[in-house]
């Protein structure tokens, strides 16, 4: 039997993938629309958006940023070889406690 299907919003999915970054020390990627997409850093307070044909909003980093509850979430870009990705850091995080940082490669 197949189970039923589960709707679960955009913001859950993004919460559950910041407690499996904290959980597993992992870094967690989803598709959160056509063209959007965030890399969220192993401990989950640290985030990369980024978008495959254009730049993300800095609008939409700030929702991020609430739905995952940082505090005193700080933004800034990541110039990457073929992308600009916005990067948002919890001020107080250290930018180099792993190794598979959200912004260590590019997207």
């Amino acid at each position: 039997m197949i189970p039923p299907t589960v709707t679960v919003s955009v913001r859950e999915a993004v919460r559950r993938g910041q407690e499996r970054a904290a959980r597993l020390g992992r870094t967690q990627q989803m598709e959160l629309g056509e063209d959007l997409f965030i890399r969220i850093a192993p401990g989950g307070r640290k985030f990369l958006l980024f978008c495959l044909d254009a730049e993300p909003q800095r609008e939409t980093a700030e929702e991020l940023a609430r739905v995952l509850e940082l505090r005193d979430p700080q933004f800034g870009w990541h110039q990457g070889a073929t992308l600009r990705s916005l990067t948002v850091v919890e001020a107080g995080t250290d930018e180099h406690e792993n190794s598979d940082e959200a912004g260590s490669s590019e997207p």
